[in-house]
Order: structure tokens, then sequence, then C-alpha cells
């Protein structure tokens, strides 16, 4: 392989890379079946998701309640709630790359509206064509699922075949280079002012 940056490395080298090239089993298993019954109970069976989650919070609630009432009467200790709180490192972590995020975009539509970019116009009109066509087509919660089931799949596909992966894109990517020289690229042309 060479100089060339391990799979690992380019996900991150952390937990998050261990548990996409299956080196974490047990959290890799457990990503997986639970996003299919997520996927099966939301998507098959037609659960809905707000009426889910409001089901489970009801039952929390219920069940805290009557632990805490039982617990008065007969003496024993409350029940271990955690200290629900945000730190202000994360919320800050949080702000910093959402602030990040907005600025990226609205770059891009300063591109387009005040720079008058055809070819980000383009980018941008292509992109949400395709994301509008595909949100035709499939069900948001299924793409999700089909996302999980990419990402638990491909990076250990490509360590595994890396040298054969990387042969074929190297001779797709000549021949394309190959094939868009014999087209001629228009020449931008401008007006001598006086």
């Amino acid at each position: 392989m060479g100089d060339s940056v391990s799979v690992h490395q380019s996900l991150g080298g952390g937990s998050v890379a261990d548990l996409l090239l299956w080196r974490n089993r047990t959290g890799a298993v457990i990503l997986l079946v639970s996003s299919t019954g997520f996927w099966f109970l939301f998507e098959r069976a037609g659960y809905n998701l707000l009426s889910f989650v409001s089901n489970v919070l009801l039952l929390l609630v219920a069940v805290l309640f009557l632990w805490a009432k039982s617990a008065t009467v007969l003496n024993r200790p409350l029940p271990p709630v955690p200290n629900m709180e945000i730190p202000e490192e994360f919320a800050i972590k949080a702000a910093d790359d959402l602030r990040l995020w907005i600025n990226y975009v609205l770059s891009i539509a300063s591109d387009i509206t005040i720079a008058r970019s055809p070819i980000r116009l383009l980018q941008v009109s292509f992109f949400l064509l395709v994301i509008s066509y595909v949100g035709t087509l499939i069900n948001s919660l299924t793409l999700v699922y089909i996302g999980v089931l990419l990402s638990l799949s491909f990076p250990i596909v490509y360590e595994t075949y890396q040298d054969h992966i990387d042969d074929k894109l190297n001779s797709t990517s000549k021949f394309v280079r190959s094939v868009s020289r014999k087209f001629p690229m228009p020449v931008s042309k401008e007006k001598k002012h006086q």
C-alpha cells in the first residue's frame, strides 16, 4: 500500500471507524439489528415515529412516577434519574459547527445570487432535483436505513479489496480523461472595453 492512508485512518481512526469496519463487532451488530428493527417497526409495521416516541415517553414518565410514589410509601430509594443537562462545551461546539454549515450554505447562495455563477446554480439545481427524485421513490426512513447498511458494508469491502478497487478507479479515471480531451472546451471571449 505504500504511502497511502489506511481506510481506518481516513474514517477518523476512532470508535466510529472501528464500528464501520466491524472491528467493534458487538457495536456493529447492535447498530445493524437496531436499525433493522426500527425500519421494520416504522416502515413495514406501519407505526408512526411521533406516536412511538410519545408512547415510550408516556410509559417512562408513568413508571418513574409510580416508582417514586411507591418509594416514598415503602421507604425505598428514589429512582436513579440522571442529571439531564447539556454541557456548555458541547453546546458551544454544536453551535460552532452549525455556524460553519450555515455560512457554507450562505456562501453558496451568495455565489448564485451576487456572483451570478451559473455553474454553481446548475450544481445546486441538479443536487436538489436528485434529492427530490429520490424522495419520490423512497421514504426518508428507508433512505436512512439504506445509508446505515451502506456505511456498514462499503468501508469493510473497500478495506478488503482496496488494491483492486483503486486499480479499477484509476483505469476508469484515465479513460474518462482521455474521452474528455476529445471534446473541445469552450473558450470564453471577453469583450474589450475602451
